[in-house]
């Protein structure tokens, strides 16, 4: 992909969960792939991570969860993404989620759940292509 600006994603860690070690190896993934990877550390609210993604201009939202309150979790960030104007910003994540929970999440816009084994390669792959080509031009 030919791009003005390279791909930027923010990595949070949202809620009480304190085991941040998957969302560094993401982080340090992307930004080995090219891509101006931002981790926002633990314990982040949504309010949070809606705020730190406008702030950094970002392309995407990954969001790990390992504490069972994906649900809660991901709707907010989404509703607070859509109060924002965050429309165009892909919502992806990963963690400890059953795959009925990724399914609703999936079909109330997140756009990919990765749950433990999914490759890196699997995941940079899909930032790159789920990145709206104008949003980096």
């Amino acid at each position: 992909m030919t791009t003005g600006r390279r791909i930027r994603v923010l990595i949070a860690k949202p809620g009480l969960d304190g085991h941040d070690r998957g969302a560094k190896v993401i982080t340090r993934a992307l930004r080995d792939a090219g891509m101006e990877a931002i981790y926002t550390g633990l314990r982040q609210t949504p309010e949070m991570i809606v705020t730190a993604a406008v702030q950094e201009d970002v392309d995407a939202i990954g969001l790990s969860v390992l504490s069972g309150a994906h649900m809660e979790l991901f709707r907010e960030v989404r509703r607070l993404m859509r109060e924002r104007g965050l429309d165009d910003v892909v919502l992806f994540g990963g963690g400890i989620i059953p795959p009925d929970d990724a399914a609703a999440l999936q079909q109330e816009g997140v756009a990919a759940i990765f749950g433990p084994g999914s490759s890196l390669a699997e995941i940079i792959a899909f930032v790159e292509r789920s990145v709206r080509p104008e949003r980096v031009a």
